[in-house]
């Protein structure tokens, strides 16, 4: 799955192609020498020699438009807020609301099979591919092997382009079908090559792991991930609270952030009990205190709205680490389950915190 950094959803769009670090460049070999080292460690790997041959037929240069996509990035970080009113639009909550009511029985079912609410299983699916209208369409093996000749990530995506060989060796689907994004997380769960492996599930147990087009496979192997990843069945992800502007300040200034390699980690604070929460100011929105839970939370501030979310958050952060993905999971899921009124989310007047270059 594509990786968002930070408290704000980084969007990407193309721009013109910087050049690659020249000394970089000239130290590689030429692609198609590269590419039969390649072929020679996969079948040293125990991939058999067809699946290599035929997977690497295909792959005669480096496709430009995957180097465009990844080397030039214009971003763009919105707010928490702006994020969220542009993504949790009453047509999508509708949407998801039919996709959810069609599925109820398979994803209650899977649901309780691995201890994952069915309502957060279906709002990522809803995320990552539209309520199953898109599973990517890029060859996943042309994409890896470009972005693994490439020298800015090299390493990372080696290793993926072996573990997508993996996957066909393994016959869990064939060359025409492991398609996914330009950055090769594929499927209707955008999943990277590697988590397929650790991940993916057989549910209906016709021998392959399709992510691409069995409903039951794709809600087991997103289920199986937040399982594999903490999600425990007793606790909710959490619920949206209220902060004056004094204690905001004064819990920006008491209370510690968590630390962590993820930058959405590092941008919410330590876990505390909701009764240290209910001490320090913080309330339901309409006012009322904190309910009594043994369940520690931690606080996600935007702008202007805050959120206590429980350990069951950091399953969704692991899916993709970034705020503005993961509260956005958390609140399609809970508006897809509810049969209340759907309205529509104000959208701020400032859109952005800030803008920057990054290379991610």
């Amino acid at each position: 799955m594509a990786e968002v950094v930070g408290v704000a959803l980084v969007v990407a769009s193309a721009l013109t192609v910087r050049p690659a670090r020249l000394g970089a460049q000239d130290s590689r070999p030429a692609f198609s020498e590269w590419l039969a080292g390649v072929r020679a460690e996969a079948i040293a790997r125990g991939v058999r020699t067809e699946i290599v041959d035929e997977a690497l037929a295909g792959v005669e240069e480096p496709l430009p438009v995957i180097l465009e996509r990844d080397r030039a990035q214009a971003e763009t970080v919105f707010s928490l807020e702006y994020y969220i009113a542009r993504r949790l639009t009453p047509r999508v909550i509708a949407s998801g609301r039919d996709a959810y009511t069609r599925n109820l029985e398979l994803l209650t079912e899977i649901g309780s099979a691995y201890g994952v609410p069915p309502r957060i299983i279906a709002a990522i699916w809803g995320i990552e591919s539209n309520y199953g209208r898109f599973s990517g369409v890029r060859p996943t093996v042309s994409a890896l092997a470009t972005l693994a000749w490439d020298p800015r990530r090299s390493t990372f995506f080696r290793g993926e382009l072996f573990d997508a060989l993996e996957i066909l060796n393994r016959g869990d689907t064939d060359l025409a079908h492991l398609k996914g994004s330009w950055a090769g997380a594929m499927g209707q769960v955008q999943f990277m090559p590697s988590s397929y492996l650790q991940y993916a599930q057989d549910y209906d147990g016709d021998g392959r792991r399709d992510i691409w087009s069995t409903p039951s496979d794709i809600f087991a192997s997103i289920a199986n991930y937040l399982s594999g990843r903490g999600w425990t069945l007793e606790a909710p992800w959490g619920r949206e609270v209220k902060l004056t502007p004094e204690v905001a300040q004064h819990i920006r200034s008491d209370v510690a952030p968590r630390s962590g390699s993820c930058q959405a980690i590092r941008n919410m604070t330590i876990a505390q009990p909701l009764a240290t929460w209910q001490q320090l100011g913080v309330r339901l929105p309409g006012g009322k205190p904190l309910p009594k839970s043994d369940v520690p939370a931690s606080l996600v501030s935007g702008s202007t709205r805050h959120f206590l979310v429980t350990p069951n958050y950091d399953a969704i952060l692991e899916y993709n680490c970034s705020h503005s993905y993961a509260i956005t999971v958390a609140l399609l899921g809970d508006a897809i389950a509810s049969t209340g009124k759907i309205t529509a989310t104000p959208v701020p007047k400032t859109k952005s915190k800030a803008s920057r270059k990054k290379r991610s």
